[in-house]
């Protein structure tokens, strides 16, 4: 059972990574590209070549993340780098793909929403690839390039990838200044970096946001069962006092992902549909089940706490 499950798991993150792969191929290709907006990443990087030298984008985006492939290979691990090379081979052609599609007989880009609308096309594309590096980042991938800096720095340091990727787009967005000699396009380049970057953590954090719950109830006891056994969730139990009533009163105690809320309160409402509940945001959860935590300890400190 728990090996079939660690499979489906597998092919699951698969799958999602494809879609996410799908939705930045077309978002980039149909709306940024053929408008000719600078980008971060990678992929930008190939843009600008593109720009420069109508060399195929497919080409450049390739040979870059090889050879930040080879370099983060150690740090982030075997099973880290599957996924991601699987991501860059699918990428580069659904890249190809797309871009064959949307270039006209006569070598032009086909513009979908029609001349002039770049900043209505920016804003569509960027919300397209944003989305779909948050859904490639929260099922364990990555689309390579500046994603694979950003994952190297996640994993030692509590810093977003959203923040990470904005100083590599800084970077490969005003060099495009030496090609275009324009700052509107580099104006357009920091509006896609800011957008892009809001969407990815907007939609990351959406996803690992957690809650915490205060329930009141008698049926403490059939309600931390059923929330233990159905949902896998520890429960604390605490010693309450009413100062009103003068009365004693167990009160649990939950912390879950937000998406789980729904399932909880459905629980609660069947075993005690007069308990009181607490609901509230919380701003971070660490530990099992939840966020790592990504601190550095100082050796001696360590020592000398044992």
């Amino acid at each position: 059972m728990i090996e079939r499950l660690k499979i489906w798991n597998e092919v699951k993150d698969y799958l999602l990574i494809t879609v996410g792969l799908f939705l930045y191929a077309f978002g980039w290709t149909v709306f940024l590209l053929p408008y000719q907006i600078v980008t971060g990443g990678v992929t930008g990087v190939a843009a600008i070549v593109f720009y420069a030298t109508k060399i195929p984008i497919v080409y450049t985006y390739f040979a870059i993340n090889v050879c930040l492939l080879i370099v983060a290979l150690k740090i982030l691990g075997f099973k880290f780098m599957v996924k991601t090379v699987y991501a860059i081979l699918m990428l580069s052609f659904m890249l190809w793909m797309a871009q064959k599609l949307m270039t006209n007989p006569d070598g032009t880009m086909h513009q979908v929403l029609g001349h002039g609308q770049d900043f209505m096309s920016l804003i569509i594309g960027c919300t397209f690839t944003g989305s779909a590096l948050a859904i490639v980042f929260l099922n364990n991938g990555s689309t390579g390039g500046t994603d694979i800096v950003a994952a190297v720095v996640n994993k030692y340091h509590n810093i977003s990838l959203g923040r990470v990727l904005v100083y590599v787009d800084l970077l490969i967005i005003g060099s495009t200044y030496p090609i275009f000699q324009d700052w509107r396009k580099i104006v357009f380049g920091l509006c896609t970096m800011v957008i892009e970057n809001f969407v990815l953590d907007y939609v990351m954090n959406a996803r690992r946001e957690s809650v915490q719950f205060m329930i009141f109830t008698k049926k403490y006891q059939e309600i931390a069962n059923a929330i233990g056994t159905e949902m896998g969730h520890g429960v604390t139990i605490l010693d309450g006092h009413g100062w009103y009533t003068g009365q004693q009163m167990k009160v649990l105690c939950i912390l879950a992902k937000k998406r789980e809320s729904t399932e909880i309160f459905r629980l609660i409402k069947m075993i005690d549909p007069n308990a009181f509940v607490s609901q509230s945001s919380v701003i971070g959860v660490y530990g099992e089940g939840f966020d790592e935590m990504r601190v550095k300890v100082k050796t001696d400190s360590l020592d000398s706490k044992k």
